[in-house]
């Protein structure tokens, strides 16, 4: 079966509260030759699509009020012909196959580029989930680096507050905030 990218024209709604993401995905699927409406909440996602209707959604899983998954429930139910994606940092198995029982079409953890984003649509669901790609576990410092990348957006980029949260000094932080991500 060959995967068959969405057509050039296509309508798409990028739902993020991170709008430095939301706002480079969408130039980069407009330069692809998409049609691309933002929304940084799931209220807002709701609103844009009873002006403007869309073809396809990525949406992230965790945003202030309603959650992602709230999200594609609601819009399955509204919008059934409308694909949604899971987009998220704070990917789980469990969520993975919450999404997808929700009428999600497909599952991807951040960071994901726009090519990544439409070979998900073009996949879909219709691949099954234990023919993924062999996974390479990213190592301790890797993990430790993104989990205090998410604790710091957490805080708005307040380091005093995130070494708070992470129980470390200020300044142990901000040491390891000017080092380069390890790689996986």
């Amino acid at each position: 079966m060959t995967a068959v990218l969405p057509p050039t024209g296509s309508h798409f709604l990028l739902v993020d509260d991170n709008e430095r993401l939301r706002e480079r995905l969408a130039v980069a699927l407009r330069t692809r030759g998409y049609e691309v409406q933002t929304a940084a909440s799931a209220d807002e996602a709701i609103t844009q699509l009873q002006r403007t209707p869309a073809d396809y959604a990525v949406i992230d899983l965790r945003m202030p009020g309603r959650s992602g998954l709230e999200l594609v429930q609601a819009l399955h139910q509204t919008h059934p012909s409308l694909q949604a994606l899971i987009l998220t940092g704070y990917g789980s198995i469990a969520t993975a196959v919450e999404a997808i029982r929700l009428g999600a079409t497909n599952y991807l953890a951040k960071p994901a580029d726009a090519d990544m984003i439409l070979a998900a649509f073009a996949k879909g669901a219709s691949e099954p989930l234990a023919e993924a790609p062999a996974y390479d576990p990213p190592s301790l410092a890797r993990t430790e680096w993104e989990h205090i990348q998410r604790v710091l957006d957490d805080c708005a980029g307040n380091v005093s507050e995130a070494a708070r949260r992470l129980g470390l000094h200020r300044r142990t932080l901000q040491r390891k905030l000017q080092k380069y991500p390890p790689r996986s």
